[in-house]
């Protein structure tokens, strides 16, 4: 940290929240990034690569990369599972941060894994890179010791000695900033809510980000039910988005890239799959769009209808009932698997923080800008928004609106003129 510099607080620790406080480092300005979970990085981190014989620009290694560069960076203070508790405001920001205990030592723990095998309750979480200090961290809502601490066995089998369960305390550190960035990200749509695709019930129904992290981990997509490679897959668009019923009529900008992204990488690396998208409009992303969807469209069946329900087959296998776009008949296909590309929601503590920071949301729930030429501003002086806190973006806009509030930021304090 740089002494007599200025102190920037940073919540959240996605993409947005880690690109903002790189650039606030570089351009010398001391950063305290609050992540509420035990690991940074977000839902950014988890995504897949999602090149064929060539990049696709997802974003997804430029996450990789900004995590390691900030974990590098000595401006640059991160406090993991805290939560902000209290702001007040004087001449600067006084905060007070509210910090789980970290169960699980990262000068100790090796990364070996026994603790994620052994716990019986599924209580041991493992993070999505190892770029992470910790790859593993234990959730005090499922362990069995938080709730009868009958249960030690991943302390007892930790090779190491680097569990300790009995830091039970919260504690509260309190600091002095000079402005603040929420990054607080957001929450993916829940697909239970939309009953007739049986999300839950049917076993080889799942979402993008399910896929995302089955394709980063695995290498390609293969049917929850049997782990064998599907021969028909089906996309569905705007699941929880562009929904008059469930009151969400804002576009997520990120379901029609990331599923004909993964799309193709399912068609690249497993050439007999089938794979159709229905979809409703498709949302235009890139420079090379043109060209990359005359591309999806000679490699992927595209079937401009909003499927209605879907019913469980023989074997596991799925059927979807939909209109034909063309005659207006009803059709019943079997699918081996089906994708859910599920929207971008708020963030389910937006409403905390506005209220602790004084903030305004917009109509959908996302924080609100006070000025339409400065996408980062907000109604509170000194207190600046980055990323999807302000609304769906995809990875690379999530950087770059990042990068522009970190220099609003050192403008407002007078480091960039």
């Amino acid at each position: 940290m740089s002494k007599g510099a200025k102190q920037v607080l940073v919540i959240g620790g996605g993409i947005a929240g880690l690109s903002s406080a790189w650039e606030l480092a570089r351009l010398k300005v001391n950063v305290l990034l609050v992540e509420k979970s035990g690991f940074l990085g977000g839902h950014a981190i988890q995504f897949c690569c999602k090149a064929t014989d060539k990049c696709q620009k997802c974003g997804a290694c430029a996450t990789q990369k900004r995590l390691k560069e900030v974990l590098q960076e000595p401006g640059v203070r991160v406090h993991l599972k805290s939560e902000l508790k209290e702001v007040i405001k004087d001449a600067r920001f006084r905060v007070t941060i509210n910090r789980r205990p970290i169960l699980i030592d990262p000068q100790k723990c090796t990364n070996c894994g026994i603790c994620l095998e052994k716990c019986p309750a599924g209580a041991v979480k493992r993070g999505h890179s190892g770029r992470n200090t910790c790859l593993y961290e234990i959730d005090e809502n499922e362990c069995l010791y938080f709730k009868d601490r009958d249960c030690t066995i991943c302390r007892d089998e930790c090779p190491e000695g680097a569990i300790n369960l009995d830091q039970q305390e919260l504690s509260e550190a309190v600091q002095e900033v000079d402005a603040i960035i929420v990054a607080s990200g957001f929450t993916p749509y829940n697909p239970i809510e939309k009953t007739r695709f049986g999300y839950g019930i049917n076993k080889n129904l799942i979402t993008g980000l399910e896929l995302e992290r089955m394709l980063r981990q695995k290498g390609r997509v293969l049917r929850p039910s049997d782990h064998q490679v599907p021969q028909k897959v089906a996309f569905i668009q705007c699941v929880g988005s562009r929904d008059p019923q469930l009151k969400h009529v804002f576009c997520s900008q990120v379901c029609c890239p990331y599923a004909l992204r993964m799309a193709r990488v399912i068609r690249h690396r497993s050439p007999e799959t089938k794979v159709s998208v229905f979809y409703m409009d498709i949302q235009t992303f890139g420079n090379d769009f043109p060209r990359f969807y005359r591309e999806c469209e000679s490699d992927l069946r595209m079937i401009r209808c909003m499927p209605g329900h879907i019913f469980q087959g023989d074997n596991d296998r799925l059927i979807l009932r939909y209109v034909d776009e063309k005659d207006g008949g009803p059709v019943k296909e079997v699918f081996d698997l089906v994708v859910l590309s599920i929207g971008i929601m708020p963030g389910e503590t937006n409403k905390r923080v506005a209220e602790l920071l004084g903030l305004r949301l917009d109509e959908n729930g996302f924080f609100a800008v006070s000025n339409g030429f400065k996408r980062t501003s907000t109604n509170q002086e000194g207190i600046f928004l980055a990323g999807t806190s302000q609304g769906p973006k995809s990875i690379l806009d999530s950087m770059a609106h990042a990068g522009h509030a970190a220099r609003e930021v050192a403008r407002y304090l007078g480091v960039l003129k």
